[in-house]
């Protein structure tokens, strides 16, 4: 039965109002490879005849190198002079979460407990989303320029800050020198190499991928999707998540609510006692308080290539970005319109 337009319509009005709190294909995307990796862990595991780890660390390179290819340094160096904001955004992000972290582990007492809690510090360790942070700013009418450099350098530093905070705190390098001098071979070839290449065809392929950044943002999604799909294959199939009850997925969520609002609290706090602007409160705000699923699912890949319980491990990681993407945006939009009142009244 062919659709009405009145149909038509109500499923784009539909479409738009997911779309506006971030409930795009991709998030459903997400729950549903899920999905599939608990109904067919073989598929996607190890044990496959596909060779799953030679494509996903392929794309993870790809991925890294169109970032580095879409970031112009000219805007880094505009955005240098705002130091006092750019250090509110970075030590938060790379200083107060982990702190955080490192502070709620004592409730995490068994061994199971303790397997989420290194999921959780290894979400508290990642770098800050690029485009989702600088859409929430230009929302919420905050300091686009200092969104744009805040996210573009929380990405080039998390190359760096993650593999030292996981290493220093989960070792993941304690078994001896070979592996952590695999770990950060793994890193230069991966991500650090094809991250400089990019930015060294700026100048002569940035244009095109500025004109394209669509449809290679739909490539950068199909491989995290598949990535995490993976992963949890691996997960399911050694059958990691044994000793994780429902409760223990229910307190999570609730932690990763309660780690949302904290930080988002000393930001605010910070950002007022320095005297920060409406704007720039607005980009420390936003800018601090994301985190990446990009980064967080590709560097998993490298961190802990040599366990099964990477699925595990991006538990909390996929649990933030739902809800920094659902509460972002309803907070972003309600800023936006204070302060497009606050300036209407002004003039």
């Amino acid at each position: 039965m062919p659709a009405t337009p009145a149909t038509t319509a109500s499923s784009n009005r539909l479409s738009a109002l997911l779309s506006r709190v971030g409930l795009d294909w991709f998030f459903f995307g997400l729950i549903g490879v899920v999905v599939l990796a608990y109904l067919a862990p073989g598929i996607g595991s190890a044990g496959s005849p596909v060779p799953w780890r030679r494509i996903t660390s392929l794309g993870v390179a790809v991925i890294f190198f169109l970032y580095g290819l879409r970031l112009s340094p000219e805007k880094l160096k505009a955005g240098m002079r705002n130091w006092r904001l750019h250090a509110v955004v970075q030590f938060t992000t790379f200083g107060a979460f982990p702190l955080l972290a490192l502070a709620a582990r004592p409730w995490f007492g068994s061994e199971a407990g303790q397997t989420l809690w290194a999921s959780v510090f290894y979400l508290c360790t990642l770098p800050s989303t690029v485009s989702t942070s600088v859409v929430m700013v230009s929302i919420a009418g905050g300091n686009l320029p200092g969104a744009i450099f805040n996210a573009s350098i929380s990405s080039l530093l998390g190359i760096v800050l993650t593999p030292l905070w996981v290493s220093a705190v989960l070792h993941t390098g304690d078994a001896g020198g070979t592996n952590l001098g695999s770990m950060a071979t793994d890193l230069a070839l991966q991500v650090l190499l094809p991250v400089v290449l990019g930015v060294l065809l700026h100048g002569r392929f940035g244009s095109w991928a500025e004109r394209h950044k669509q449809g290679l943002r739909l490539f950068d999604q199909s491989i995290i999707l598949l990535m995490v799909y993976t992963s949890f294959c691996e997960s399911f199939a050694e059958n990691v998540f044994r000793d994780i009850r429902t409760t223990d997925l229910l307190l999570l969520a609730l932690g990763m609510v309660a780690l949302f609002v904290v930080v988002y609290a000393i930001i605010i706090g910070v950002s007022k006692l320095l005297g920060f602007s409406a704007e720039d409160q607005v980009t420390a705000l936003f800018c601090g308080s994301k985190k990446s699923l990009v980064h967080g699912t590709v560097m998993a890949k490298v961190l802990f290539a040599s366990t099964a319980a990477t699925g595990v491990l991006l538990l909390p990681t996929m649990l933030y970005h739902a809800l920094q993407i659902l509460l972002a945006s309803v907070i972003a939009q309600a800023i936006g319109r204070r302060m497009a009142a606050r300036l209407q009244s002004a003039t």
